[in-house]
């Protein structure tokens, strides 16, 4: 005799956003739709990027909609790979416009990525979409986010190449300068002249190809944002 076969676990949509107001305008509306939705809780104190990977993971959602910047928890980039490995449809809801960083969440395995600037009604059409099994990106869009990330990848390899051409106490220096240091503060905490720190810095200038320590430290930060 067959058994009455176990009912399918509800698959909802979960919200993974550190913007409460934000994600509060995405429950509501959502809900009134009649979505089985509900933010991600993001402690305030403790826990880690990787608790949060955890407990998306246990929701078991059907669709994720992820936010990148997600504070003190990092890039919420991190979370598209295993939620869709999951099954999950994982949709990016971001702030930044950087269409490298979009590229690279369709890489990761997200089927969409939408600006916060949007309506909120583009995300419920592909919220619904997507409950439907149908496609909310063509593949002209893919292609088109995906050179875009390989242009940016370009770009950083470029700047690593640069990165590499310091000695390493130019390294040193182009570290304190990151740190906001001026050339005085570098000079008496290494305990050399200002005249040398100047050199280095020129140094350091030339061979990143730029006109200004805040130039050369805006390209150091991009790569160490890269690595992260």
């Amino acid at each position: 005799m067959t058994g009455t076969p176990a009912p399918r676990p509800n698959r909802g949509v979960i919200i993974i956003e550190d913007h409460a107001l934000f994600a509060e305008s995405l429950e509501l509306t959502l809900s009134h739709q009649g979505y089985a939705v509900r933010r991600l809780p993001l402690p305030e104190e403790g826990g880690s990027l990787a608790t949060v990977r955890a407990t998306a993971l246990r929701a078991n959602p059907r669709i994720a909609l992820l936010d990148l910047d997600l504070g003190r928890f990092g890039d919420g980039a991190a979370l598209i790979e295993p939620l869709s490995r999951a099954g999950a449809n994982v949709v990016v809801i971001t702030a930044s416009g950087d269409l490298g960083r979009w590229g690279g969440c369709i890489r990761l395995g997200a089927r969409k990525v939408i600006s916060k600037s949007r309506p909120l009604r583009e995300t419920l059409a592909t919220v619904r979409r997507l409950d439907q099994g149908l496609p909310v990106m063509t593949s002209e869009e893919v292609s088109t986010l995906v050179q875009h990330w390989r242009r940016h990848r370009e770009e950083i390899e470029a700047k690593r190449e640069l990165l590499a051409r310091l000695t390493p106490r130019e390294r040193a220096v182009l570290g304190q300068m990151q740190q906001g240091r001026t050339v005085r503060e570098i000079a008496r905490d290494s305990v050399v002249s200002e005249a040398t720190v100047r050199t280095q810095v020129k140094s350091i200038l030339g061979k990143f190809e730029v006109s200004s320590q805040l130039a050369a430290v805006g390209l150091a930060n991009q790569v160490a944002q890269a690595s992260s």
